[in-house]
Order: C-alpha cells, then sequence, then structure tokens
C-alpha cells in the first residue's frame, strides 16, 4: 500500500486459496495483458480466457505467458471444453491442456444438455491433468433450478474431484444467480450458504451492485468471478471498506 490507514480488513496474501479474484478477459491482445497485470497483478488471482476465446485470440502462447509471469492463473472458458465434447472430441480436449501447460480447466454444461453423472466423470478425467473449477448452472433464463438442485449438483462435483464451483451469472450478470434485472436470489444462496461451504464457491459477480452483495454477505475475503478487467482496482477497494457501498463495513 501507498500509505497507512487504520481499520482496514486484512485481505489473504497470494498464492490465495480464498478471497479470489477471477477476472474475465474476452480477447486482450498480449499488449493489453501487459498493461492489465502492471496494475492488477496482485489483486489477480485467475484469468478466464471467455466462452471460446482462446481459440482464435492472436498470440495465445505470449498472452499466457505474460499471465503467467506476473503470477496470474490463466485457464480456459468451460464452454470450450463443452464445444469439444459436443464433438466428440474430450481426447482433443485434454491435448489442449497439455499443450498450453494449463494448470487449472473448467468443465461446464452451461450450453449443453449433459447428464450430471457424465459431468462428474469429464471432472475425474480432467483433475487427471489440471486442477478442475467446474460451473454449475444453465446460461439460458428461462432454466431456473431450485436451490436443492443447485446444492445436490454442487455436492456431488465437490466429491467428483472439484477444486473451486463457479456459481453461473454469465458475463451479464442476469441468469443462474441473478434475475433478470441483475438483482441476486438471495434465497438461493442462503440456502447454497447453508450446506456448501463458501470458500468452494467462486461467485460470477459482474456488477458492482453483485459485488457488494456478497462482500456485505461473507465478507472481504469473499471468493468473485467474472470481474471485468477495468473493474480489479475498484473491486479491491470495495473490498477493503474504501468505496462508499462499504464504507462503514470495517470501521
Amino acid at each position: 500500500m501507498n500509505f497507512e490507514l487504520d481499520n482496514v480488513p486484512e485481505r489473504t496474501k497470494k498464492p490465495r486459496t480464498n478471497g479470489l479474484t477471477m477476472v474475465m478477459d474476452k480477447g486482450l491482445s498480449v499488449r493489453q495483458a501487459e498493461d492489465l497485470v502492471a496494475v492488477g497483478a496482485d489483486y489477480m488471482d485467475f484469468i478466464k480466457l471467455g466462452w471460446t476465446t482462446a481459440y482464435i485470440v492472436p498470440q495465445l502462447n505470449e498472452k499466457l505467458a505474460v499471465y503467467r509471469d506476473a503470477g496470474v492463473h490463466p485457464y480456459f472458458g468451460g464452454t470450450l471444453f463443452e464445444a469439444f465434447v459436443i464433438r466428440n472430441q474430450f481426447d482433443d480436449f485434454l491435448r489442449v491442456i497439455e499443450k498450453y501447460g494449463l494448470e487449472y480447466a473448467e468443465v461446464s454444461d452451461g450450453s449443453i444438455a449433459l447428464p450430471h453423472e457424465e459431468k462428474c466423470r469429464y471432472i475425474e478425467k480432467v483433475a487427471q491433468y489440471a486442477t478442475v473449477i467446474s460451473e454449475v448452472g444453465s446460461k439460458d433464463n428461462t432454466k431456473i433450478m431450485a436451490p436443492y438442485k443447485w446444492i445436490s449438483l454442487m455436492k456431488a462435483e465437490l466429491e467428483a474431484g472439484t477444486w473451486r464451483l463457479i456459481a453461473e451469472s454469465r458475463e451479464s450478470g442476469n441468469v443462474g444467480l441473478y434475475r433478470e434485472s441483475g438483482e441476486v436470489r438471495q434465497g438461493l444462496v442462503d440456502e447454497i450458504l447453508n450446506e456448501i461451504p463458501s470458500e468452494k464457491i467462486i461467485w460470477e459477480a459482474p456488477l458492482k451492485s453483485q459485488q457488494v452483495y456478497f462482500i456485505h454477505l461473507i465478507g472481504s475475503n469473499v471468493n468473485l468471478g467474472n470481474i471485468n478487467p477495468n473493474e480489479i482496482i475498484a473491486l479491491e477497494t470495495t473490498r477493503l471498506g474504501l468505496r462508499g457501498d462499504t464504507f462503514h463495513n470495517f470501521i
């Protein structure tokens, strides 16, 4: 920090297992990635190359190296896993993990219909190659799952070998955990937290109001995902109670 302030909550230090921030890269250039880590590396733990952008983005290896050198773990969005699976190319997906030396891999079923037992088998297989982060929830806003279903799926995926669960919201923040307006489904969140340890969940929260909600609910060291690259510093000040929305949390 650049100067001293009293009554600022203690944040977990990197390498973190809790208080994680996952940032969404929707197609940044290598130069933009360099600028991003220059200001945000201390506050970023993971960067997800969103959905299937890794398939077409230029200078992929160079960009992955920028993130790794800054101590930020890159991984590819779960939609890429789904794109391989629906084409019966799962073994090719595993080869991609190996080719790019990915330490983390996302397994999801937000865009395809995948029996949950089959998804769990994929988690078990991918876990032999990389640490698995699995996503729960649909990208289809017409598919509303009851809380007990979320909990059942989450427990099964943890048992299958998932390291952290992502609670789905898309990059728009208006499905899954949230109503179409972006409002948090508070009853759903409360029921999940009654059954699943909060440190096991990365809550996708692209909107400031959603970030503030989870910081109020769980604290500075809540795991948050789908953060816009331009919002990393802003989010960290919110975590520390140094922004109007959380200013009185820690005084």
